[in-house]
């Protein structure tokens, strides 16, 4: 159950990050308030994730697949620029990810 939580946890911080450039610095209100909402979502539901998943497996899960996510969802919808750099990088992120949960999430 905890590895539900955790994607559920991802998907409010992926949905909050992308709201961000829509908040102009926070200073369009409902943009702010969604975006705040969904901080405030992802680490209620990674506070229950940390009761079933080791708090080192959960947070680099969540930080490293949510990059992966961000970084998709700039290239896909947010006009951001894709290079040999940012491949490789995520890349590296996602096998960090995976050896970390085959090497400690048990």
């Amino acid at each position: 159950m905890g590895y539900v939580y955790l994607a559920v946890a991802i998907a409010f911080e992926v949905v909050a990050t992308s709201l961000l450039r829509a908040t102009e610095g926070f200073t369009r209100l409902w943009p702010t308030v969604a975006c705040l909402a969904g901080y405030a979502a992802a680490f209620a539901m990674l506070a229950l994730v940390v009761r079933h998943v080791p708090v080192g497996v959960a947070y680099a899960v969540w930080s490293g697949l949510g990059t992966a996510a961000i970084v998709a969802i700039g290239v896909l919808f947010l006009n951001e620029s894709i290079s040999v750099t940012k491949v490789v990088g995520v890349l590296l992120v996602i096998a960090g990810v995976v050896t970390l949960n085959i090497g400690g999430a048990h």
